[in-house]
């Protein structure tokens, strides 16, 4: 597996890509809803890539937002799931956070995902809420925690 950054529009396609599959088609996000004006090469957001040999196989943006770094879009091919690219993600993304100086990061995870949020360091926020009809945390980590 190799992470890296997305540098070209090829490689932000391949992560649109992953993105439509597992949020449009598996779990039922409006597409209009999916992508946003920070979806383009060279803007506000970072963009990671996960590749298994060739293939596409996970992504995940982050911004910053109030000082923090805001994970957004994380997802992973489910023929690829349990591989522990999800850790690699966050990983990556915490690491771009730490690089731009953010001395923390948040997310909205799914609820249930909650417990693989905790058991990387994240801890919930706040109440249940819905988003795009899917239960959601926020859920934040104290990156200086790490060091």
């Amino acid at each position: 597996m190799e992470t890296l950054q997305i540098t070209t529009n090829e490689q932000l396609e391949q992560a649109f890509a992953i993105r439509r599959e597992v949020f449009v088609d598996e779990q039922g996000v409006p597409l209009e809803d999916e992508f946003d004006e920070y979806d383009i090469q060279g803007g506000a957001c970072k963009h990671l890539l996960v590749l298994d040999q060739d293939r596409a196989v996970g992504t995940g943006r982050i911004r910053a937002v109030d000082g923090v770094g805001k994970l957004e879009r994380i997802c992973i091919l489910a023929s690829h799931r349990k591989f522990g690219i999800g850790r690699v993600i966050l990983a990556g993304l915490e690491q771009l956070a730490a690089d731009q100086g953010l001395p923390k990061v948040k997310l909205h995870g799914q609820t249930q995902a909650r417990g693989f949020y905790e058991k990387l360091g994240y801890r919930a926020a706040s109440d249940e809420f819905m988003e795009d009809g899917i239960p959601h945390l926020l859920m934040v980590k104290d990156l200086a925690d790490q060091a």
